[in-house]
């Protein structure tokens, strides 16, 4: 199937598809008029990526699960290397979020002090 093809039974971007590919997370070959094409298995395998990142992992954490990308990822019993890999992300999230809590607060603050009260923040 064609990039398009693969992007319409996916819910995928042909863009996100090319990405995956240069990230070494799916395979193509190139037909005869240059264009990439690439087999049924690639449904699964770009679903389960999709999967891995709506769950807040990166393309360089999904890199972990490539040995098992062409199986049921969503409801495989999780290897302790993929656990770890999670968990070590949760942290990454749960520090972002605090920083980017600190702003807010920071900055709640300062328009608090700079307008005294005539501004109210949305938050």
């Amino acid at each position: 199937m064609q990039i398009g093809e693969l992007a319409k039974a996916t819910g995928a971007t042909a863009r996100a598809l090319r990405h995956y590919e240069q990230a070494g997370l799916i395979t193509s070959e190139r037909a005869s008029n240059g264009y990439r094409v690439h087999d049924e298995r690639a449904v699964v395998r770009v679903r389960n990526i999709r999967h891995l990142l709506a769950a807040g992992l990166t393309l360089d954490d999904v890199r972990i699960f490539l040995p098992c990308l062409d199986g049921d990822v969503a409801t495989a019993p999780p290897s302790d290397k993929g656990i770890r890999v999670a968990v070590e992300r949760l942290a990454v999230l749960n520090e972002r979020i605090a920083a980017q809590t600190a702003i807010r607060d920071r900055l709640r603050s300062a328009l608090h002090q700079a307008t005294s009260d005539r501004i109210r923040p949305v938050a």
